[in-house]
């Protein structure tokens, strides 16, 4: 029986997830062998994990700065965690790094407002970046793992998750926390998507014949082959 929470599992190296992210990863790849090194990439939301799993823990001539609200430890040389706000980081000159790099974190901001901020940091940091969200209109949603949840009304989806589990959350009874959760994944279509990025790319990242998410990228001598 086909199990969504652990096909949707990014910790597990042979999820669909995970198979998903390291076939985008692949095109990644693919733009950034054409940058110069040393290379200095910033990775808005990112993790130890998920640069372990790519392969890039101790890649030469790559520094990778991962933001949280909280940092995580340090386990490598060529990655540093740090504290900060993705919406706003004035520590940081303009174009500080080579390359911005997010994957599925502008979509927990909560508002537009919030992910425009995030968008204007991107583009500030770095001549280059790589920001991939999951569409607003895939069925599937990503972090409830339910048919449609997204196009509920916010009522039904706060009443649904102090009730039961959904994909990584709830049953949480408290109703203020529901919302909170709920409100704070806002998936983005790909007009949004264009809008927030006007002078990138935008590829559309397709499964089974739909788009499953967007990847805005740009200042990269290359472009993605589809």
């Amino acid at each position: 029986m086909f199990d969504l929470r652990t096909a949707a599992d990014g910790h597990s190296t042979d999820s669909f997830s995970n198979r998903m992210r390291s076939r985008r990863f692949a095109m990644f790849e693919r733009l950034v062998d054409s940058l110069p090194r040393p290379l200095r990439i910033i990775d808005l939301g990112g993790s130890n994990e998920f640069w372990e799993q790519r392969g890039w823990a101790e890649r030469e001539g790559v520094e990778v700065t991962t933001v949280n609200l909280e940092a995580e430890e340090r386990r490598h040389e060529t990655i540093i965690p740090i504290q900060g706000d993705v919406t706003a980081m004035p520590d940081f000159a303009d174009k500080s790094f080579d390359v911005a790099f997010s994957n599925s974190v502008i979509e927990h901001l909560f508002n537009l407002d919030q992910q425009k901020a995030m968008a204007r940091e991107v583009t500030r940091l770095a001549p280059a970046y790589w920001i991939q969200t999951p569409n607003y209109w895939f069925p599937v949603e990503p972090h409830f793992h339910m048919l449609g949840w997204q196009w509920m009304p916010e009522s039904w989806r706060v009443a649904i998750v102090r009730r039961r589990r959904c994909g990584w959350r709830g049953p949480c009874p408290d109703p203020e926390k529901a919302k909170a959760y709920v409100r704070e994944i806002r998936l983005m279509t790909g007009r949004e998507v264009r809008a927030l990025f006007p002078q990138g790319k935008v590829w559309a990242e397709r499964f089974g014949g739909l788009v499953k998410s967007w990847v805005a990228y740009n200042g990269f001598p290359k472009a993605i082959e589809e």
